[in-house]
């Protein structure tokens, strides 16, 4: 089941801009190996728990799977063939608002090559250019 929050303030939001890099994010902090956005974009629930899935299939049991993006904004479509005015449409889908250089998914507890694997399958499903990133050591 895509993910989506329990409650909100205000059902309905405007669409907004999604300019500038991630500053918060923007590293790996929990798994050892991340997959980065290299642009702007909307990621809708649907399209997380997809990555979700096929990063989660690939690595089978081993590992953990972190997923650091959350669907929180609604977003509104009218039907087909419906005619302009009579107000705002209800919401249809929760999308994340994703900037550049954000981490979206951390991997820890697999070898290199099976977390760039596992990434690779995810990257597919996508709607943008994203990297595979490992974590820095101090």
């Amino acid at each position: 089941m895509p993910l989506m929050p329990k409650r909100v303030r205000y059902r309905k939001q405007q669409r907004g801009k999604l300019r500038g890099k991630a500053t918060r994010g923007n590293f790996v902090a929990f798994g050892e190996f991340g997959l980065q956005t290299l642009e702007n974009g909307l990621l809708t629930a649907r399209q997380i728990e997809a990555g979700r899935v096929a990063a989660r299939q690939y690595v089978s049991r081993e590992g953990k799977l972190f997923v650091r993006i959350f669907p929180d904004k609604p977003m509104s479509k009218k039907p087909l063939e419906t005619r302009m005015g009579k107000g705002k449409a209800e919401p249809e889908y929760w999308a994340a608002r994703v900037k550049e250089g954000t981490i979206l998914y951390e991997l820890a507890g697999v070898p290199r090559d099976i977390a760039r694997s596992a990434f690779v399958r995810v990257a597919h499903k996508m709607p943008f250019k994203v990297r595979f990133v490992e974590r820095r050591h101090a």
